[in-house]
């Protein structure tokens, strides 16, 4: 008689970048279970210079990252705007979201905001309400104190949903 592997919940940190608000949530995957673990969100003040708010932003990330552990990341991709110099700004939030990761050793997957929608509710083009609910209903405990938080709990299950294939194309891109 053989036994059955021990599964090994894996823990999984979602970020939403933002250079006012980075949400940031955590959860573990057991199987096809969703457990919460934590949410919030990295705010430098506004009044801080440009650079300076990305290192707040980086070491709240790296913060959020030595406390809780998590093996795997997943990114948000940018929402392309018509305002270009709002969309470069959002772009290097976006960088330093990438970068507090990978600095722990930790592979950043990538998914586009319709892709997070469409896995959570159901419709690519849900809106925020929506996204809450069904967060409710996926992970009872989690109570996201802003938008944000809510998002990056929303882009940590979408990663769960999808890690096997997005492993496959990292491996496939290292090649």
């Amino acid at each position: 008689m053989t036994s059955q592997p021990i599964r090994v919940p894996v823990r999984i940190l979602g970020i939403d970048p933002g250079l006012r608000r980075t949400g940031w949530g955590v959860i573990d995957i057991d199987g096809n279970r969703l457990i919460f673990v934590g949410c919030g969100s990295v705010e430098p003040p506004d009044t801080l210079p440009l650079a300076s708010r990305l290192l707040g932003i980086h070491e709240g990330l790296a913060a959020v990252l030595g406390n809780y552990q998590p093996a795997e990341a997943a990114v948000e991709q940018t929402f392309v705007n018509k305002d270009g110099v709002a969309t470069l700004k959002l772009g290097q939030a976006r960088g330093v979201a990438m970068l507090a990761p990978a600095m722990f050793g930790i592979a950043v997957a990538e998914y586009a905001p319709n892709q997070v929608k469409k896995t959570v509710v159901g419709a690519g083009h849900a809106d925020k309400n929506q996204i809450l609910m069904m967060l409710k209903i996926l992970l009872p405990k989690a109570e996201p104190k802003s938008p944000d938080a809510a998002d990056a709990l929303a882009i940590a299950i979408t990663h769960a949903h999808h890690r096997a294939s997005a492993a496959l194309r990292l491996r496939v891109v290292g090649l």
